[in-house]
Formats: C-alpha cells, structure tokens, sequence
C-alpha cells in the first residue's frame, strides 16, 4: 500500500491547474455554459475549481480555508443545470482530462468521480 495521495500521483497541482485551464477554454467559447459565469473573467471560477479539485484529491484544504464546506449543489442552486449543462461541461472536462495524457488507470478514476459530480449537480 502507498502513502502517496492521488493528488501526489498525478503531478500535484500543476496538473489540476492545466486540467482546469483547458476545461474553462471549452467553457469561454461554450453558448450554453459561459452565460453560468458571471465574472467577466473566468479567472475566479477556475481558481475555485482548481483549489476544489486540489482539496478533494488529497492536496492542501486551501478550499476549505477560504470558501468554507464546498456545498456543490447549494453553490450551484441558482443556476439551471439541465442535461444539457451537464452534457455540456462533460464535453469539455473530458476534452480537458485527456488533454492531461495520464495513465489508464488514473484518468479513469478521475474521469468516474467527474462523471459522476456532473450527474449529481444536475437540479432541473
């Protein structure tokens, strides 16, 4: 058994910072998604995704420091997610995970909790 955290085994954070800039690329260019974000810039939003992913797969809690328990399903209350946000943003996070290049086995598993994350936000 190891020691070393998923976080750790992927490449720490320089990789979720890449996994989050080529997804908010998909999403600044998308008609349906971009409209969710309502800073002019999407700097924020990635900044909050990328400390998020960084948290939940065993990096610093710099999430929790500063935004308190994530709550993704309150966080995203005010927004309509139909299925098709959701295909949407699947799309471009799945572009983005294999933008990444990772072994099988661990852009599979990060690939499901994604996956699954997209399915659970959905709240229309």
């Amino acid at each position: 058994m190891s020691d070393i955290s998923f976080f750790e085994s992927v490449g720490g954070e320089p990789t979720f910072r890449r996994l989050v800039d080529k997804f908010y690329e998909g999403v600044a260019k998308d008609p349906l998604l971009r409209p969710m974000y309502p800073e002019e810039d999407l700097g924020p939003a990635a900044d909050r995704l990328t400390l998020f992913l960084i948290q939940y797969w065993g990096g610093p809690g710099t999430y929790q420091e500063t935004r308190g328990h994530p709550r993704l399903r309150m966080r995203h209350a005010p927004f309509t997610v139909d299925e098709a946000a959701r295909d949407a943003w699947l799309l471009h996070m799945r572009e983005a995970v294999d933008s990444l290049e990772l072994p099988d086995d661990q852009r599979t598993t990060l690939w499901d909790y994604l996956e699954r994350a997209a399915h659970f936000m959905v709240n229309a």
